[in-house]
């Protein structure tokens, strides 16, 4: 008489039962779909993807360099069969007359605007990440949790308070751009500092061990340690920022005042768009000076962003 044993992975010594995976699932289901992707029709679709968001500009760029006549008249594929070519738009909104346009002042606003307004958050933010990352004090995971939480205020809750500090108060009138340097700080600096510290977290802390032994303050550790290994997330982060502050239009016109020596380009262009809502030569000249600057940025610092996505997604 035989007797199976209870456990049949000991009832032959030499062959023994493997369990199920339970993550090969996983593995498997995230394995098709990286095939789906990297697959002929994956990338046939990229492509589709990619050729529907740039006809829209394309079709603006064509149209602000043609005459005013022929937009009224035909699309802007017309231009393919005949050609023609004009640089009166962007003439008459850069430079002519202001009910016109006359951008390049509003232009420079918003360069004045748009570069501290990226610059002063991310100095504080990386500051403050430092601190709540590398610092040990009391308090530390509290106030870090108050911060974070910051984030959930609703932006327009914060405009009214943040405009009666500035309004009609002596600094304000000094530095017009102030309060919106100000406002647009406030505003980033949560998240900035909440992405940066999940950063910084990750960087092994035997190179901070390291420089420590080796007699370095903080502010050696901050500067020579961090800030080098920080590059992609600051870059990530500022051109999120500055894209932000850029396409900007609420916070532009409340803390400007109706001011156009101080007001951005997003708020003429606004204010072109009610009024000469049919001169479509003029907003689509307007509009492709406006996207001008941020595809630069974004093109220039692409390689930055891609590495600051990636990092801390993989550990070890």
């Amino acid at each position: 008489m035989s007797v199976t044993p209870a456990n049949p992975a000991i009832a032959e010594p030499g062959r023994a039962r493997s369990l199920p995976d339970p993550i090969a699932p996983r593995r498997s289901s995230s394995s098709r779909a990286k095939a789906m992707l990297t697959s002929r029709v994956g990338s046939v679709v990229a492509i589709v993807i990619a050729l529907l968001w740039t006809v829209p500009i394309i079709g603006m760029l064509l149209s602000s360099v043609r005459p005013e006549s022929d937009i009224r008249t035909s699309g802007w594929w017309t231009f393919f069969t005949n050609p023609t070519f004009t640089m009166e738009n962007y003439q008459e909104v850069l430079f002519g007359r202001a009910s016109s346009g006359a951008l390049s002042n509003f232009f420079v606003n918003s360069v004045v605007i748009t570069v501290p307004a990226t610059v002063i958050p991310l100095v504080v933010a990386t500051m403050a990440a430092y601190a709540f990352s590398v610092l040990q004090w009391r308090g530390r995971d509290t106030v870090f949790i108050a911060v974070f939480a910051l984030q959930i205020v609703p932006l327009q809750m914060a405009l009214i308070p943040l405009l009666r500090i500035f309004s009609g108060s002596a600094i304000g009138e000094a530095f017009p751009y102030l309060a919106v340097w100000f406002a647009h700080a406030c505003f980033a600096m949560p998240l900035a500092t909440f992405l940066l510290h999940n950063f910084m977290s990750e960087i092994p802390r035997e190179l901070i061990e390291a420089a420590r032994v080796d007699g370095a303050g903080h502010t050696t550790v901050f500067l020579r340690v961090m800030l080098p290994l920080l590059v992609p997330a600051i870059a990530s982060f500022a051109i999120f920022q500055f894209l932000w502050v850029w396409n900007d239009l609420l916070v532009g016109l409340t803390f400007t005042g109706g001011n156009n020596a101080v007001q951005p380009l997003t708020a003429r262009l606004a204010e072109m768009a009610g009024s000469r809502g049919q001169d479509w030569h003029l907003l689509t000249a307007g509009a492709f000076v406006s996207i001008i600057v941020p595809i630069v940025v974004f093109l220039s610092l692409q390689k930055y962003f891609v590495r600051g996505l990636l990092a801390g997604s993989v550990k070890g």
